[in-house]
């Protein structure tokens, strides 16, 4: 599924990335004139987004362990009862990074130097990095939060009020309902944070144990972590040779 929604938010991306390059060059409507012009595929691709928000607020089997374990009917009680929630502080340094990220760009917007066409692009990138975090590489795992895997993430319901924080500059119907979605999301997560700790903490709660893991997202990590430093060792072998 993480593999779907890549490709799917890739496509959007660089359909949109056309668009608007080729309005910019041609200087003829503009991408979002473009995509009003077809205002079903408007209503999918906002269809399709709102369904996978609107399920996160619901236990599914079909959605990440990083984002179920809010719900009680996945608390599974290791007898501990001290909490700990190391990344915590982290969250707190993650948000104020985004937000100060992000205003730079709300500054730019509203100076008249981008446009809703780049708020739009903007948006539509932070989608596709949000698959990149979960497969690949995540920057706020490694350089904040320093927790050990998705399922554990302090802020892994953040991602799509995250995603879609540059469309709050765009005075549109569509994209304000994305955004209000998003962000009642993320509201619903942190009450239940505060609410009950002890299902976010993995001394506290089993399901977030190795063990009981169904992605296994981290040995995936681990083993193209691996094929990189391989890569840079030959490539500095055969560096080395072309020298002598």
């Amino acid at each position: 599924m993480h593999y779907v929604k890549l490709v799917y938010r890739s496509g959007l991306f660089l359909a949109a990335l056309v668009l608007y390059v080729v309005g910019r060059v041609t200087k003829g409507e503009l991408m979002l004139d473009l995509i009003e012009a077809y205002p079903a595929v408007v209503w999918i691709v906002t269809a399709v987004f709102i369904i996978e928000m609107v399920l996160r607020f619901f236990p599914s089997p079909l959605e990440s362990p990083g984002c179920q374990k809010q719900f009680a009917c996945n608390y599974v009680k290791t007898g501990l009862t001290d909490i700990r929630i190391e990344d915590n502080h982290g969250a707190v340094l993650v948000a104020l990074v985004w937000i100060m990220f992000n205003m730079v760009f709300g500054a730019l917007y509203m100076l008249g130097v981008l446009d809703d066409g780049v708020m739009l692009l903007l948006s539509l990138l932070y989608s596709v990095c949000d698959m990149i975090c979960i497969l690949f590489f995540c920057p706020f795992q490694t350089w904040f939060l320093k927790n050990k895997c998705c399922s554990s993430c302090r802020i892994y319901n953040w991602d799509y009020a995250m995603m879609f924080t540059p469309l709050f500059f765009i005075k549109n119907a569509y994209a304000w309902t994305l955004v209000a979605l998003s962000f009642a999301l993320l509201v619903r997560w942190e009450i239940t944070f505060y609410k009950y700790p002890e299902r976010f903490s993995e001394r506290t709660n089993g399901y977030l144990k190795c063990s009981n893991c169904t992605e296994k997202l981290c040995a995936h990590k681990t083993q193209l972590s691996s094929l990189w430093v391989k890569i840079a060792q030959f490539t500095a072998e055969r560096l080395g040779k072309l020298k002598k």
